[in-house]
């Protein structure tokens, strides 16, 4: 007998969905994985033999049995219905446009910005662009990193409005001894810098459903950092969460430490105080670039986060559609502290979890490499578990996000100029910022400097297209569309003083000064 029944959809599609008895099968399957990996974490705990880091370590760990039973349940649940979702109404997303103006030079705004607090996102390493290290490390304009750049921000507000806005950075155990030593320089800086990490997880092996290390000091390659998602108990958990407010600070700006375009914004602080909202996203239009990004949504009265991770192949094509979903998160979240506070003592946050499959390389010559699981979850999709949660649809300037050495390129040219460690946008641009790609020979920051040495002027440029080995002398501009493709094993020298403009450079040209 068949365990699954087939139904037709709306759109007259032929869908397989669970009985009854699968659902028996699958509840009784998990409930022995729970129990055996219970055991199995008791196991690493009782490994680890310092006192103090025991009970952060427990403490973790029954963070991550949670986790690890709501993705059991969740495989044996049934999946988000398509057709109860729809586009956010209009109370649930503000224009940017629409609030009201902030007086800087108001006691009320001073007022807004002694109970701020700005956190960056600092877990992540800069090993896609072939750095060593945390990303926020990597130079990214005129000597300064993204780190130094944040700090000049908030050192100039607290300067400019006689405030104490602290800076707070999440790290994860790959990049917390090389910020510890990197943040030393700021000593002497008119900022307070606080630190705490975010948890540790197990790898789960996906073929046992147990976890990957065998002690609390195995192999570093055997944890992982779960995600943003993860900042709420982290917070919590480090006591920096009751710190900060017993300083009277009550709202925390959180974005990704990579986000360039991510700085305080007065009228945004302004409408988080005053509307008494808990959580504020901030939305902005999408593009075409920006179809696998997170969106917005309504589903079953509420306001929520919808990954593409979330959407049924059906109909992933009709989520990256603009017209349904106009808006896309940026990652920029203005959160209340006591609020944060409340969820986490009421465990009343049930974050969707994103599962990431990837394998851990094998130690020895003939092994099989260990497929794992990674249970990550994203501080966007708290939004369901706060009152008065809404987006506000913010302009592009707000999301101008470093990724890759592409987006380098664009953050370092003439396009942008730097003040007070914010980039703003030259007044003779025309339109948003122009699109361009890199190929895989510039994937690395050193391959990216040794090709690009000085960058192009490119304040005219609308697309920019760039593959195999091409090599920018200085003072070169580009306008309009430019292509250039150099043929494999060949190399393309476009001369110092170059104008481009509306052209297409293939083969393996060497072009010469004349």
């Amino acid at each position: 007998m068949s365990n699954i029944d087939a139904i037709d959809n709306k759109e007259g599609q032929r869908v397989h969905n669970k009985t009854q008895s699968a659902y028996a099968y699958d509840n009784k399957a998990s409930s022995i994985a729970a129990s055996a990996m219970r055991n199995e974490l008791n196991k690493l705990a009782e490994s680890c033999t310092d006192p103090k880091k025991r009970k952060i370590f427990e403490l973790e760990m029954d963070n991550f049995f949670a986790l690890f039973r709501r993705f059991l349940a969740h495989k044996s649940q049934k999946p988000l219905d398509w057709d109860a979702i729809k586009p956010p109404r209009a109370d649930q997303v503000v224009d940017y446009d629409t609030l009201s103006d902030a007086d800087p030079a108001s006691a009320e705004v001073k007022g807004f910005l002694d109970k701020l607090a700005v956190l960056k996102l600092n877990g992540g390493l800069g090993t896609t662009m072939g750095c060593v290290g945390p990303k926020s490390v990597i130079e990214v304009r005129e000597g300064n990193t993204f780190l130094d750049l944040s700090v000049r921000q908030i050192e100039y507000l607290n300067r400019k409005y006689d405030a104490n806005v602290p800076f707070v950075l999440m790290n994860s155990f790959n990049t917390d001894d090389d910020t510890a030593r990197v943040i030393k320089k700021y000593e002497g800086h008119n900022i307070d810098i606080l630190t705490f990490n975010q948890s540790r997880y197990p790898r789960v092996n996906r073929e046992t459903n147990l976890p990957v290390p065998r002690s609390y000091d195995s192999a570093i390659n055997e944890w992982y950092p779960p995600g943003h998602g993860d900042i709420f108990e982290s917070l919590a958990n480090s006591g920096l969460l009751d710190t900060l407010i017993s300083q009277g600070k009550e709202i925390l700006f959180v974005s990704n430490v990579d986000n360039l375009g991510a700085v305080v914004d007065l009228n945004i602080l302004s409408h988080m105080a005053k509307s008494g909202s808990e959580y504020i996203m901030e939305l902005t239009d999408k593009t075409k670039a920006d179809v696998k990004g997170g969106t917005i949504i309504e589903y079953e009265g509420s306001v929520r986060l919808l990954e593409i991770a979330q959407v049924p192949s059906q109909h992933v094509e009709e989520f990256k559609s603009i017209k349904k979903f106009k808006y896309f998160n940026t990652n920029n979240i203005w959160l209340s502290l006591p609020a944060i506070k409340r969820v986490v003592e009421n465990q009343e946050l049930q974050l969707e979890i994103i599962p990431n499959y990837k394998s851990i390389p094998a130690d020895k010559k003939g092994e099989s490499d260990i497929n794992i699981i990674q249970l990550e979850t994203a501080v966007g999709d708290a939004i369901k578990h706060f009152k008065g949660a809404h987006g506000v649809n913010v302009p592009r300037r707000r999301f101008l996000p470093v990724k890759t050495c592409s987006d380098l390129l664009l953050v370092k040219s003439d396009l942008y100029s730097l003040d007070h460690g914010q980039l703003v946008m030259a007044p003779s641009r025309f339109g948003p910022a122009p699109l361009v790609k890199l190929g895989p020979q510039y994937k690395k920051v050193s391959d990216f400097q040794k090709r690009i040495p000085a960058i192009p002027k490119i304040v005219e440029l609308d697309h920019l297209t760039v593959t195999g080995d091409v090599v920018f002398g200085r003072g070169v501009q580009l306008k309009g569309t430019v292509i250039i493709v150099c043929n494999d094993g060949e190399r393309i020298d476009i001369p110092p003083g170059s104008v481009l403009e509306n052209v297409v450079v293939t083969g393996s040209l060497k072009l010469l000064e004349h």
